[in-house]
């Protein structure tokens, strides 16, 4: 267990451990919440959204985690106006693997010349000649792992991306896709509330790979007031946001959690988090 505060992606990226996922920044500001948000369009107020990822920056955070999906690839644009030319040390990684024919539909499709298509057009709307971590948005039962993973590899040994990553995945399929290809991070839904991948986190950390909890922040019950998790933010003079993400660096020392948000106040709460040290005790306490 540990609070450090930088994880070598890949082995060879250093990478701060509070990062940022830039999925909400779509559409208008009320309609960015819960899990099923549209994330269709370009955001509205896209001055204050382009404003709050250099704000991000200023603040540390290092990596930003996008897709090819979110919003048909307008949010990939958004992070290079923000961010491009990308300072030293700054990440991105983006995603293909699911095509969105309607704002409420989140197909998987991964034929193996269509991963490497999306990359090509990742690379331009993000305006770079190499993704930093190139992540397979969902392992398509449609066509061999050994296809998709093999794209993958096609594309880094042409030096258009740097790392592989996998996303929602069981230690059975990364295990298989390791035989394929090195595989430098596992993006998978995690927080207090959602403790599925137990079993994925023990084996990313013997195995060096990088986990990115996605929805890193549980809602409801895990934060309300008298919780276990307020009661310990109280004693840390934290909010429940921050304690729940001290919580999952504490899990483990490979956690990478990539909260999302479109408030400059809990931006900088998020970044705060890094500053917050649990004990096992408390640890266990919130854990329940």
């Amino acid at each position: 267990m540990t609070n450090a505060t930088i994880f070598q992606l890949g082995g060879d990226l250093p990478v701060r451990r509070i990062g940022y996922g830039a999925m909400r920044l779509a559409n208008a500001p009320h309609e960015r919440a819960g899990m099923t948000a549209p994330i269709w369009t370009a955001p509205t107020d896209r001055p204050e959204a382009i404003a709050l990822l250099r704000k991000a920056v200023d603040l540390g955070v290092n990596l930003f985690d996008t897709a090819d999906a979110y919003a048909l690839g307008t949010n990939e644009e958004l992070l290079a106006e923000a961010l491009h030319p990308y300072r030293d040390g700054v990440l991105i990684a983006t995603k293909a693997g699911v095509v969105r024919p309607s704002p409420t539909e989140w197909i998987t499709h991964g034929h193996p010349a269509y991963l490497r298509q999306q990359a090509e057009l990742s690379l331009r709307r993000l305006r770079t000649d190499r993704i930093d971590l190139f992540q397979l948005h969902r392992i398509d039962p449609e066509y061999p792992l050994a296809d998709q993973i093999g794209a993958l590899k096609q594309l880094q040994e042409e030096g258009k991306v740097r790392h592989i990553g996998l996303s929602e995945v069981t230690v059975k399929e990364l295990t298989a896709a390791e035989r394929i290809a090195p595989i430098a991070s596992v993006q998978n839904l995690y927080n207090l509330a959602e403790r599925g991948h137990e079993e994925v986190i023990d084996h990313t950390v013997e195995r060096g790979i990088a986990f990115l909890p996605y929805f890193p922040i549980a809602r409801g019950e895990h934060s309300a007031d008298g919780s276990p998790l307020a009661r310990v933010a109280e004693e840390l003079g934290a909010t429940p946001s921050q304690t729940a993400l001290a919580w999952l660096l504490h899990r483990a020392p490979n956690v990478l959690p990539i909260p999302g948000t479109s408030s400059p106040t809990h931006l900088a709460e998020n970044a705060g988090a890094l500053g917050l040290a649990l004990t096992a005790e408390q640890f266990q306490r919130i854990a329940g």
